[in-house]
């Protein structure tokens, strides 16, 4: 398939961009950059179209995923390629409608030494994304993003995980309830989930509290925190000790900090 003007079809993967309602009813959401496309392949994500420039030659690996991938392939005019690349200047080589997993909690998979961060209604899809990457650089098993909030999906977020995206379990969770009544089964079943909340006012700096064993880290909105929900859930609550005059720190920042902190103890305890 080519597209070279403004056709239907563009402005369907246009939405993709802009409009999440949209976005949710597909199923489905863009991706561009060499590193995500490619864990997203690596991961068994299913890319269900490959977008790339008309007459343009394309790399080696650019061609590798287009021949690997069984997906449907569109060559687009470099003006609107470079539209939907979000760019100034120039397109990417390749872009990726990428579909999206069900918001299954089954996805975390819970065990001795499980580690899950909750961000509670983010408003920032950049700070998601960023806490995408910091759960996985720290070797979380999973993030869930509860209540009215950002979308991870949003192209923002999406850039901002650099592909961590597709390496680490991302679910959304309407409230607090429903995670848990999920942390519920879990400790019923004898997997004693601890629930660890960040709040200025906590009641120990996070070196102080035992990380090394089933630990829910649950982060705040970036302009009120967290949610009464989570805050009478939560069997203990840290806060992050600070010089200065800074009373609190960016949400994901604050995550990046404990998530840490829970590494660190758990490298030591070997």
């Amino acid at each position: 398939m080519r597209i070279t003007v403004r056709n239907a079809r563009f402005q369907q993967l246009q939405t993709l961009l802009t409009n999440r309602t949209k976005r949710g009813r597909a199923g489905e959401f863009l991706v561009q950059g060499v590193r995500p496309i490619t864990m997203a392949v690596e991961h068994g994500w299913q890319v269900r179209t490959l977008l790339h420039e008309t007459d343009r030659r394309l790399s080696s690996w650019a061609q590798e995923m287009l021949q690997s991938t069984g997906a449907e392939t569109i060559a687009m005019s470099p003006d609107l390629l470079a539209e939907l690349s979000e760019k100034e200047e120039g397109a990417s080589e390749l872009l990726a409608v990428v579909a999206m997993p069900d918001d299954d909690l089954a996805r975390l998979r819970v065990g001795p030494s499980f580690l899950g961060v909750v961000f509670d209604r983010p408003t920032q899809p950049g700070n998601v994304g960023a806490v995408v990457r910091s759960a996985d650089a720290f070797g979380a098993d999973g993030l869930v993003v509860t209540g009215h909030a950002a979308d991870p999906y949003d192209p923002k977020s999406v850039r901002a995980t650099t592909g961590s995206l597709f390496a680490l379990p991302v679910v959304r969770a309407a409230s607090h309830g429903e995670v848990m009544d999920w942390v519920g089964a879990h400790r019923a079943a004898g997997r004693p989930v601890t629930v660890v909340a960040t709040d200025e006012d906590g009641d120990a700096a996070p070196a102080d509290v035992d990380l090394t064993g089933p630990v829910l880290l649950a982060v705040g909105n970036e302009t009120a925190g967290l949610s009464r929900g989570w805050r009478e859930a939560a069997d203990v609550t840290v806060a992050i000790p600070m010089a200065g005059s800074a009373s609190s720190l960016n949400a994901s920042n604050a995550a990046s900090i404990v998530l840490y902190e829970a590494r660190r103890q758990r490298l030591a305890r070997g």
